[in-house]
């Protein structure tokens, strides 16, 4: 594959209504998008961080340079194909969601060039998959209440509430009482509670949670362990989880009963299989996180969700939960399922007149020996 240049965009989203979790409250979703021109094919690619480095170290300033600075370069060091490519940027350490959609973006290229779907490549068996909403923290219990019923009218199988110290019980025992235990519901700490909350957390047990996602920071394994045991509930990991040995680890001790797996977390798609077969190798089920997407990413994920360990409704949600314009073609609700995607790469094409709208700045890189190509901001 001759690829003639890669670009990065920034671009800004607004949301249908603000996001608020435990560390952050977003009214848009800025992000960067990744795009791999080559000659006769392009690929695609979300890479998803905050504007500030809030659940990991990436942000889009410093993301930015990785991307200049190492990770382009290492992409036109050798062969652009998307193993080579992911080979070596593994001799770069961090910066797991810019590898990931540099990967992404030319394994889009390479797919779309011998008309293959990603859920093909990837090993998925599905043509649709489950999917919940995850629901931020509100000011109050009744006004979650309303958002949650809403949800449920729409057709989500699935709820997951953040919650944060302080906000655990209340809303909880509210959405319970309105809903009753039938209602599959989950909660994510986002890693706020600290070990002097355990006899909190595991009292919720009370409510019948489906899991207790990632309660304590990532680091803390052994606080997890702790839960773990004394919980009726299952807990989930999801910031600890940054590569398939940190999965086994994790399981191996006892950490965690359920997987939540994000590409953008550790690394790349080709990883995330990885952590979906040790997984499934170890009989812990997955499910797909996500970190509010563009169309381009949750097309994506669709397909990773779609893979035969992905027990449980993933955080991928329709179109209209987040954006009321986004880059593609909406994915609609169908009985509480998304399609996956069938056409080659991602299977989604982008509107260029619609990324035009949303691009904040924009800059080009051409492979050593090719006329640069002008940048535009």
């Amino acid at each position: 594959m001759d690829v003639q240049h890669i670009e990065v965009r920034e671009i800004e989203i607004p949301l249908v209504t603000p996001f608020r979790t435990s560390q952050s409250l977003q009214h848009s979703r800025r992000s960067l998008l990744v795009r791999v021109v080559a000659d006769g094919s392009e690929g695609w690619a979300d890479l998803s961080v905050d504007q500030v480095p809030v659940f990991g170290h990436e942000y889009i300033a410093g993301t930015w340079l990785s991307l200049r600075e190492l990770l382009v370069p290492a992409a036109f060091a050798g062969p652009v194909r998307a193993v080579r490519v992911a080979e070596r940027m593994n001799g770069i350490v961090g910066h797991p969601a810019a590898r990931s959609a540099l990967e992404m973006a030319v394994l889009d290229a390479e797919l779309r060039e011998s008309g293959m779907s990603l859920a093909n490549f990837l090993g998925g068996t599905r043509d649709s998959v489950p999917v919940g909403v995850s629901v931020g923290i509100t000011d109050t219990a009744a006004e979650l209440v309303d958002l949650v019923r809403g949800y449920l009218g729409e057709g989500y199988p699935r709820i997951k509430l953040k919650i944060q110290p302080g906000w655990d019980e209340e809303p909880i025992a509210a959405v319970r009482a309105e809903f009753g235990d039938g209602l599959d519901l989950q909660v994510d700490g986002n890693g706020a509670y600290r070990s002097s909350d355990l006899g909190l957390l595991t009292g919720l047990d009370r409510f019948h949670l489906t899991m207790l996602e990632q309660p304590f920071p990532a680091g803390d394994l052994l606080g997890h362990v702790r839960l773990a045991k004394r919980a009726a509930t299952p807990v989930c990991l999801d910031e600890s989880i940054s590569s398939a040995s940190a999965a086994a680890v994790a399981i191996q001790l006892g950490a965690c009963s359920i997987v939540n797996i994000k590409p953008s977390r550790v690394g790349g798609y080709l990883e995330a299989r990885r952590i979906h077969d040790v997984c499934q190798a170890l009989s812990v089920p997955v499910w797909c996180g996500g970190t509010l997407e563009s169309g381009v990413g949750r097309a994506a994920n669709i397909a990773l969700a779609s893979l035969p360990n992905f027990g449980y409704p993933g955080d991928i949600s329709a179109t209209s939960r987040y954006f009321a314009d986004d880059l593609c073609e909406p994915f609609e609700l169908s009985a509480g399922t998304l399609r996956v995607p069938t056409g080659p790469g991602i299977g989604v094409e982008v509107d260029l007149e619609t990324l035009e709208r949303f691009t904040t700045r924009r800059e080009v890189f051409s492979p050593p020996g090719r006329p640069a190509t002008p940048a535009a901001s």
